[in-house]
């Protein structure tokens, strides 16, 4: 590293890395051993799912978080994909909904309550509208029905899962898109691609508010740092080490500070908390997680410590803030895949406290699992963020069974009440003390579409789709052949029926002149 750990009060200095029991681990799992540069594993309160190896198309299994152990060699599979799968991502909103993509689609799951009873081959919805494979799937921040896609056609489609159908394209980038990242309330994106360019873009619109070339520090991964309006991004320097870059998010002409990390060759993943703006950084391939916290002051990035294991990862997943264990003042967790054992191992963040009692210093409140608007709102232009409100907040009330806050704000400023409209409220947030069991009202409802059809010379387009994949294309031949060889055997069937009647009526012409 190019700086030395200095002495600075911080309450996340002695911050540790706890790795999980052996019966509290996930093993004998087939970890997939796809080369794509993505994590392969998603997690939420309830659910742990993980890319498989499987031949004949792609897989992930799902597996809930409290059935620990070994797992049974038999255990059923979300096994719809013609494709290897290239990423999973849980609805943060419905726990029980999952998107996937791959090479032939992206699809949308339900899993059912307590996990699968057996192999799954049906998705609640099927998205297509890539020409290419897609590589990354993520969810709106704040809406319950807005799933981002970007496929290797250079573009990134969004979809309204309300209606489920596309309905914008941006198609800014250049090359294959390495990344994506939201600020907090979802109103900007920021990308990385293949050609070298750093992007702030307005998704509803698709254009492109900020960009840098990044020459001297090339970006592979970027992340929001919550409301700092700052960008952190991983990637290499042009003496090929390891590099993290801080930017502001309004002015990407230069970053405000590099620093080189290391000479390995695996891709860092940056992992950000905004609820105690400490910044994780794993190496793909590495056995190590290094953690920072990010000020707004010099030096902006202040190293604290380092967690150490001998095994290497391939991903990690990321528990939400409301799986975490409060009482032991977990701030963290990382479920590490390790595909040489095939295990899976959860790691805790743990801030070390003597007293007993909630810490609220390192617990404030954090986004809860309520949507703070529809998709037809957010896709309407509302947004949902933060406001910079100084003075004394006030909430109003709206009395309608039980109190509740209202979707407005008021606060008192040079002796005047000034009102905030609706689409500038805080996001629904929750508090983690008691824990929080609250139980999700969103559902997720599929949408029914009309059949559509587009004839051409007798034949409809649309139920003609031609092969994506490779795969898809030999599945399809290989379809088509035993379906000609069943109608061979059907003719073949007829016609030997033909003869026997033509000769039955032979017979019976052939009898009734005798008789007379």
């Amino acid at each position: 590293m190019s700086w030395r750990p200095t002495y600075r009060s911080s309450k996340f200095r002695n911050v540790y890395g706890k790795v999980a029991n052996r019966e509290h681990c996930f093993d004998g799992i087939p970890i997939t051993k796809n080369v794509h540069d993505n994590h392969f594993c998603a997690v939420n309160s309830k659910f742990l799912a993980v890319v498989t190896e499987s031949a004949g198309g792609g897989s992930f299994i799902v597996i809930p978080v409290s059935q620990s152990g070994r797992l049974d060699s038999h255990h059923p599979k979300v096994c719809g994909h013609n494709g290897n799968v290239l990423d999973i991502k849980w609805n943060p909103f419905c726990e029980n909904i999952i998107a996937s993509c791959s090479e032939d689609t992206s699809v949308i799951w339900e899993i059912p309550e307590g996990g699968l009873r057996r192999n799954m081959m049906e998705a609640v919805l099927e998205l297509y509208g890539h020409s290419r494979r897609v590589g990354l799937i993520e969810w709106h921040p704040t809406s319950s029905g807005i799933l981002f896609s970007a496929g290797y056609d250079y573009k990134i489609l969004i979809w309204n899962l309300e209606i489920g159908e596309p309905v914008k394209m941006i198609d800014c980038h250049t090359d294959v898109i390495l990344s994506m990242s939201f600020n907090t309330d979802g109103s900007l994106l920021a990308t990385s691609c293949k050609d070298k360019k750093l992007r702030v873009i307005e998704p509803r619109s698709g254009r492109v508010l900020q960009q840098a070339s990044c020459k001297n520090h090339r970006v592979n991964r970027v992340v929001f740092l919550g409301n700092m309006k700052r960008l952190l991004t991983t990637g290499v320097s042009r003496w090929n080490t390891r590099q993290i870059a801080l930017w502001d998010q309004e002015d990407l002409s230069m970053p405000i500070v590099e620093e080189d990390i290391d000479g390995l060759s695996g891709l860092l993943f940056p992992f950000y908390d905004a609820d105690t703006h400490m910044l994780y950084l794993a190496g793909k391939g590495d056995g190590n997680i290094r953690y920072f916290e990010i000020t707004t002051e010099k030096p902006y990035i202040q190293y604290l410590m380092e967690f150490r294991s001998p095994a290497p990862q391939k991903g990690l997943g990321v528990m939400p803030k409301h799986g975490l264990d409060v009482a032991a003042c977990e701030v963290y967790r990382f479920y590490k895949l390790v595909t040489l054992k095939g295990l899976i191992e959860p790691i805790s963040m743990i801030v070390p406290r003597r007293s007993d009692t909630y810490q609220e210093d390192i617990y404030p409140m954090t986004a809860g699992t309520e949507p703070a608007l529809s998709a037809s709102e957010w896709l309407s232009g509302i947004d949902r963020g933060k406001h910079p409100v100084t003075d004394a907040l006030v909430w109003l009330v709206l009395i309608c069974g039980q109190p509740k806050p209202l979707a407005a704000l008021c606060w008192f400023s040079q002796g005047k009440v000034h009102f905030l409209p609706a689409f500038q409220t805080d996001p629904v947030l929750m508090s983690l003390k008691d824990g929080y069991h609250r139980p999700n009202q969103v559902v997720f409802k599929v949408p029914v579409k009309e059949k559509k059809s587009v004839v051409v010379n007798g034949i409809d387009l649309l139920e003609n789709v031609p092969p994506r994949t490779e795969n898809e294309l030999l599945r399809m031949f290989f379809r088509q052949q035993d379906e000609l060889r069943r109608l061979k055997e059907e003719l073949t069937t007829k016609d030997v029926r033909i003869r026997q009647l033509e000769l039955e009526l032979n017979n019976l012409k052939n009898v009734s002149p005798n008789n007379a």
